[in-house]
């Protein structure tokens, strides 16, 4: 007999446990069901979120993949859940994550992540993604703006642009619900905005800001300054040689002095050029000439430094949602599931990254397969265990 057969509410066997995975379990328990009762809802809501984490982590990168995982695995999830109704169908993970607030799962998440990653230092990336297959009807496909710790790998957060809005209006509403002090905040030329600039320094943190086109004056003034550098100094060069190519890149830096207008670029300091060139085989890709400011005073190789870091966003976020999660092949579209069911993803990859169990360098690919046929492994990087 379950000893849970009689409980009114979920209870996560964590006691004794510590880690990403528990602190999880207990943070997921203060999200409400957006459900009505009226309606006759026959499973526990907090079940249904933890049958979506387990499954996502084994693998399971959609709504059928879910329930079917959680069918076959139902003997294991009943170690430490009630089931009373046995496991939810695809259509009702889809009816849940259709109507769960994203607001109150995007702050229990940053909840989660506070308490997970402490004290945080570095660079945090902040870039938006596409979800393309997400287009419902006359709809735009959903657009997701993440921060992103590219010292730690983890997501901080993320925010939906507004269907008729852009990066610029999501960006400082994604940073005000952020604990950014003393962190040094990289966007890329989208978000070169002074609202954007004062929005950062507002909370404590400073910006690296790529300039172009759409900054005329600004992009003027940083070239002419950059000029004067480039005939002062070599500048800073640093040579990367991996995967059969290799990418050269030489910086320079100079005080943005009283050149910079400070009333429109808050605190602004520093003004920088990131010359590269990408070598692979016998092709020799064109010089890329790339501008920056920043209210922090770098030095050419920390700005060097700090490009290098904001491109993990890419590699280390965006390319793992495709390639590992299947983001960019999701045809969910309806209502709230296209965004809730993104954070359930960057939900799981935090969980992976801040894995101590595995210490050998394993992807994060086989890191989910490790999950999804190893009961233990899986039950360590929860931090659950059963009755």
């Amino acid at each position: 007999m379950n000893p849970l057969e009689n409980a009114s509410t979920l209870v996560f066997w964590t006691d004794g446990m510590s880690g990403a995975g528990a602190s999880l379990m207990e943070t997921l328990s203060e999200l409400e069901d957006p459900r009505r009762p009226s309606n006759g809802t026959r499973h526990d809501f907090r079940e249904i979120l933890v049958i979506a984490v387990c499954a996502m982590l084994s693998d399971a990168d959609s709504f059928e993949d879910i329930a079917l995982w959680g069918r076959l695995k139902a003997d294991w999830l009943r170690r430490f859940l009630v089931l009373k109704n046995g496991i939810p169908s695809q259509d009702t993970f889809l009816r849940v994550f259709r109507v769960l607030d994203p607001k109150q799962f995007e702050a229990v998440f940053r909840r989660w992540v506070g308490g997970i990653v402490g004290a945080l230092d570095g660079v945090v990336a902040v870039d938006g993604k596409t979800l393309r297959r997400s287009a419902d009807g006359d709809a735009p496909p959903v657009h997701m703006v993440s921060a992103f710790s590219t010292e730690l790998g983890l997501v901080l957060g993320q925010e939906k642009v507004a269907g008729k809005s852009n990066e610029i209006t999501a960006i400082p509403e994604l940073l005000e619900a952020l604990h950014i002090k003393g962190l040094l905040v990289s966007i890329d030329a989208m978000g070169c905005q002074r609202e954007i600039a004062a929005k950062v320094t507002e909370k404590g943190a400073d910006y690296l800001l790529a300039v172009k086109g759409n900054q005329p004056t600004l992009h003027q003034q940083v070239r002419d300054l950059i000029s004067d550098a480039q005939l002062a100094n070599d500048g800073f060069k640093h040579v990367d040689k991996s995967h059969g190519r290799t990418v050269m890149q030489l910086s320079w830096v100079a005080a943005s002095g009283d050149e910079i207008d400070s009333a429109l670029w808050p605190g602004c300091k520093t003004v920088g050029c990131v010359v590269s060139q990408r070598v692979v085989g016998d092709k020799v890709a064109e010089l890329e000439e790339r501008y920056y400011i920043s209210s922090r005073k770098l030095t050419a190789e920390e700005l060097a430094q700090t490009v290098r870091a904001h491109w993990a966003i890419e590699n280390r976020l965006h390319w793992m949602l495709d390639v590992c999660f299947g983001e960019d092949d999701c045809m969910i579209r309806k209502d709230n599931a296209p965004q809730n069911l993104s954070l359930l993803k960057k939900i799981v990859l935090n969980l992976i990254r801040a894995d101590k169990t595995d210490t050998a360098k394993t992807s994060l690919r086989l890191k989910r397969k490790r999950a999804a046929w190893d009961d233990d492994i899986r039950m360590k990087m929860l931090g659950i265990h059963p009755l």
